[in-house]
């Protein structure tokens, strides 16, 4: 007999107590406003943030009904999908992963759950972190940019990236791209990889 206790697992997210509550308007503001007030209270001094770049939110948009846009600090650099009233949305525990269908294909987005937070729920998938690579605000708004429009292009359509700069599938940081900018990494062919396309 199968001792049961195997089965359980040693740490469950705490679930929602009820549906995140969608928001009717554009959320961009209040997470500019949010990630503004985590940079100035607890981010500032620690010593991996790049003090070359601030907070922004790059092309926040309507898709299936939810809000997807893209989320730049000084730490990170990450899409975010807000719950919109559509169907994209889940409700999950902090941690918990899902994967969303977009026309690029489908990405796996972490479950950010914090009922005393500006935005209590949010799912993320992270694009960079940390953003020491980037040289200026400049370059991390035009990769955020160019994440957002391969992560709208339908499959079909995007143009493959050689195999060389194609990033290992075990690296959790982008590279830098050979040129013309060395600071912006291979956007179009990480969102491949993490959609499960191959070159």
């Amino acid at each position: 007999m199968v001792d049961e206790r195997i089965r359980k697992p040693l740490y469950r997210a705490e679930r929602p107590a009820a549906p995140a509550i969608p928001h009717a308007d554009n959320p961009a503001p209040q997470v500019l406003a949010m990630y503004r007030r985590i940079w100035e209270t607890t981010m500032r001094d620690l010593d991996f943030v790049n003090r070359a770049l601030e907070v922004d939110i790059a092309g926040f948009r309507r898709h299936r009904g939810d809000w997807v846009g893209a989320v730049i600090t000084p730490w990170f650099v990450n899409l975010c999908v807000l719950p919109g009233g559509g169907e994209l949305w889940q409700d999950l525990g902090a941690g918990e992963r899902v994967k969303l269908p977009f026309p690029v294909g489908e990405l796996e987005f972490i479950a950010d759950y914090d009922l005393g937070a500006e935005i209590p729920a949010a799912l993320h998938c992270p694009l960079l972190a940390p953003v020491t690579a980037l040289q200026s605000q400049d370059v991390a708004l035009r990769m955020a940019m160019d994440a957002l429009e391969t992560l709208f292009t339908p499959a079909a359509a995007s143009v493959e990236a050689p195999p060389s700069a194609m990033p290992a599938a075990s690296s959790d940081v982008l590279p830098p791209a050979p040129s013309p900018d060395p600071s912006v990494p291979p956007r179009r062919a990480f969102l491949r990889r993490l959609a499960g396309q191959r070159g």
